[in-house]
């Protein structure tokens, strides 16, 4: 069975501060792990995903998240945020399948 648990239910930083927002998987396979974000008034749009390379990943406009094998986490961090920046984000898990 795969889960994943965003334990921030809301989190309000000051402009120009550095946001985390943290995401906590289990899974029993190796994760492909991925961020969304959804703005007021529109849909769900991708941040960045995860598919077992480098653990660090590079989103759009400035996020990034690092999987963490070891405390299986996936947290989503942002140097500097603006009030634009205000949405709701999901952290979401995919089981990787892996053909023969």
């Amino acid at each position: 069975a795969q889960s994943v648990t965003q334990p921030d239910v809301r989190v309000t930083v000051s402009e120009e501060a550095t946001l985390q927002l943290r995401c906590k998987y289990s899974s029993s396979v190796p994760p492909s792990l991925f961020w969304y974000v959804q703005y007021p008034q529109q849909g769900l749009q991708l941040l960045l995903k995860y598919y077992s390379r480098d653990p660090v990943v590079q989103g759009v406009n400035g996020f990034e998240a690092e999987f963490n094998k070891s405390d299986s986490s996936f947290h989503l961090r942002k140097a500097s945020v603006h009030w634009s920046d205000s949405a709701v984000y999901f952290c979401a898990l995919s089981a990787q399948c892996l053909g023969l």
